[in-house]
C-alpha cells in the first residue's frame, strides 16, 4: 500500500531520515517497522517567516517495496542507417534535439564549434592565468553550451513548452542526482553536469549519431528557398566539409558570427529584449543569516540560502537573475576585447560567496536605431566598456554596493571569488544612467524587503549582459520551420525561444519532432 502525504516540518526533522520516519509513523498511527520506504515527491523551503519550515510531499510505502527506477527510462535504438538531420550546436537544445531524433528514428549529426566538455575545462582554467579568452572554447562555447560550466540550475517547472519531468528523467538516466525530480529549485552543479553531458554524448554516438567538435558552420546550403545542408570548417585540421540534411540551428545566445551571417544572408529575424546589469556578490553567510532570520545562518540542515527579487522602476523590470548560493563569479566573455560576468555553483553550494545577476530590463525600443542587430551591438558596447575599465584584460571593473548607490569610488574592494581579479571602477559613472538609476532604486526596495541586503561588504561586478538572446530568428508557430526558408529550424535560447537548460531542452525536443513530421 502507498499513501501520499503533505508535510510541513522543521529542518532537523525533514532532513533526518530517522526523525522523518518516526514523524510519519506517528502521524499515520502505524508501526514504523511497516514502513518500507519514504519517497520525496516534492520539497521546498519556506523561509518567509522567522521560523523556517520545509514543505514535503512524500509517498509512504507500507509493507511494499518502491519501484527501482524513480523515472521513466527512455530506450534509444540504433539509427546508424537512418536519414540524417544536422544539429548545429551541442548545448541543451542541440543535445536534447539529438536524443529526440534518435527516439523518432532519425540520425543526428552534431556540429559543435567548441571542444568536448573535458578539454573545454582546461581552457577555462587558463583564463585567469593568461588573462585572455579562447574565442572557440570558453564558458559559452563548447560541448554542453553555456550551462555546462555556469551552474547547471534547472529553473523551470512550467509545462507550457513540453514535458519537464521527461527532461529531468533523461538527465537522471545519464547521471544527474535523483533529487532534481523533487526539489522545487533543482540544481545539478558544475562539478556533476559535465559528467551528465559526457554520458549523453556516449548515448548519441552509441546509437549511430555523429558529433564533430571544433567544427564551425560557415554557411547554409540553400536550394530553391530550402536549406539542404551546411558548409563547415574544422579549426583543428582546417578541413572544410559539407553535411547534407535539414538543419536544427541551436547555436546558443552568444554566437554573434552566426547572427551576422544570417543578417547579411537576409534571413528574417527581429530584435529582442534582454536584461543588463551587474553581478552582485555577498558573503554566503550574510545571505544565510538574512534569509533564514538567524544569527547562526543556515545551521546543520538547511542548504545555502537563495533569494529572488523583482521590482518595477519607471516601466522596466529590475530583478535578480541566476542566483548562485555558495558559488563563484566567472568570466563569460567570448572574445578578448570584452568583459562579461556570470555565476556558477558546485553541487554542494559550499563556497564562501553567493552571487546573483542584478539586471534591468532592456526592450528593443530602448536602443536607438532600427537594425535588427541593434540590441546585440548594445551588448557589445557595454562589454567593451567593461574591458577598457578592467585594464584591457579579463579583470572585471567593480565597486562596493553602497558606494555604487551613493556615487562614490571604492578605494578598496572586498575579497572575491572572481579569479581573474577585480579593478575598482566608478560603475555609477560609466554604465548607462538608465541602468544605474533603476539598479539603485531596486536595491533600496530589496533592502526594505530583506534588511542587511544593501551593504558595502557586497560587491557590484560588471558587466552582466548575456542573460538571453538579443534577437529572435523568426519561425512558424506551428511547424517551427523558419518563416521563409524551409528545412531550417531555429531552436533554443540562441534563436530566442528558450531561457535556460530545461526550456532549451524542451524546445530542442519540439524542433526534432517537427523535423520528424516532415521526414517520416
Amino acid at each position: 500500500m502507498t499513501v501520499d502525504k503533505q508535510l510541513r516540518l522543521l529542518p532537523h526533522v525533514a532532513f533526518d531520515h530517522v526523525k522523518l520516519l518516526n514523524f510519519v509513523s506517528n502521524e499515520m498511527s502505524i508501526d514504523s517497522h511497516t514502513i518500507t520506504a519514504i519517497k520525496t515527491l516534492r520539497r521546498s523551503i519556506d523561509a518567509r517567516h522567522k521560523q523556517v519550515y520545509v514543505n514535503l510531499t512524500v509517498r509512504v510505502y507500507i509493507e511494499e517495496q518502491p519501484p527501482i527506477e524513480e523515472y521513466s527510462h527512455v530506450n534509444y535504438k540504433d539509427v546508424s542507417d537512418r536519414q540524417q538531420v544536422i544539429v548545429v550546436g551541442e548545448g541543451p537544445a542541440g543535445l536534447f534535439a539529438s536524443l529526440r531524433l534518435i527516439e523518432l528514428g532519425l540520425r543526428p549529426i552534431i556540429i559543435e564549434r567548441g571542444k568536448d566538455v573535458r578539454s573545454r575545462k582546461k581552457d577555462l582554467a587558463l583564463i585567469a592565468k593568461r588573462q585572455s579568452i579562447d574565442p572557440e572554447s570558453n564558458y559559452c562555447f563548447g560541448e554542453g553550451g553555456a550551462g555546462a560550466y555556469s551552474d547547471g540550475k534547472l529553473y523551470t517547472r512550467s509545462k507550457k513548452r513540453g514535458d519537464v519531468n521527461k527532461i529531468l528523467g533523461i538527465l537522471c538516466q545519464h547521471g544527474a542526482p535523483v533529487q532534481i525530480l523533487s526539489d522545487s529549485h533543482p540544481h545539478i552543479g558544475t562539478d556533476r553536469l559535465p559528467i551528465v553531458i559526457e554520458n549523453i554524448r556516449k548515448t548519441i554516438i552509441k546509437c549511430g549519431g555523429e558529433i564533430h567538435h571544433q567544427t564551425c558552420m560557415v554557411g547554409l546550403i540553400i536550394e530553391n528557398n530550402q536549406v539542404v545542408g551546411i558548409e563547415t570548417n574544422n579549426s583543428l585540421t582546417h578541413t572544410q566539409t559539407t553535411y547534407n540534411g535539414m538543419v536544427i540551428l541551436a547555436t546558443g545566445h552568444s554566437a554573434r558570427d552566426v547572427y551576422n551571417y544570417l543578417f547579411h544572408l537576409g534571413i528574417e529575424m527581429e530584435a529582442k529584449g534582454i536584461a543588463v546589469g551587474i553581478r552582485l556578490e555577498h558573503r554566503s553567510d550574510t545571505i544565510d543569516r538574512m534569509q533564514y532570520h538567524s544569527p547562526n545562518g543556515r545551521g546543520k540542515y538547511l542548504p545555502a540560502a537563495e533569494y529572488s527579487f523583482v521590482a518595477q522602476r519607471n516601466g522596466r523590470g529590475v530583478y535578480s537573475f541566476c542566483m548562485c548560493p555558495g558559488g563563484f563569479v566567472i568570466p563569460s566573455a567570448t572574445a578578448n576585447d570584452q568583459v562579461v560576468v556570470n555565476g556558477m555553483s558546485p553541487s554542494n553550494r559550499g563556497g564562501k560567496w553567493s552571487n546573483s545577476g542584478m539586471v534591468v530590463e532592456i526592450r528593443p525600443e530602448d536602443v536607438s536605431g532600427d537594425d535588427v542587430l541593434k540590441v546585440m551591438n548594445y551588448q557589445i558596447s557595454l562589454e567593451r566598456d567593461a574591458w577598457l575599465q578592467g585594464g584591457m584584460k579579463q579583470m572585471a571593473p567593480a565597486q562596493r554596493m553602497c558606494d555604487f548607490v551613493n556615487g562614490k569610488l571604492s578605494y578598496d574592494l572586498p575579497e572575491s571569488s572572481y579569479t581573474p581579479g577585480l579593478l575598482s571602477s566608478p560603475l555609477h559613472f560609466w554604465l548607462p544612467q538608465t541602468i544605474v538609476s533603476r539598479l539603485r532604486e531596486g536595491f533600496a526596495i530589496f533592502e526594505e524587503k530583506c534588511p542587511g541586503f544593501l551593504t558595502n561588504e557586497a560587491t557590484c561586478i560588471a558587466v552582466e549582459t548575456r542573460t538571453s538572446s538579443p534577437l529572435r530568428i523568426l519561425r512558424d508557430t506551428k511547424t517551427l520551420n523558419h518563416v521563409k526558408i524551409k528545412g531550417l529550424y531555429p531552436c533554443g535560447e540562441g534563436a530566442g525561444y528558450a531561457g535556460g537548460i530545461v526550456s532549451a531542452a524542451m524546445d530542442g525536443e519540439r524542433c526534432a519532432e517537427s523535423v520528424a513530421m516532415q521526414l517520416l
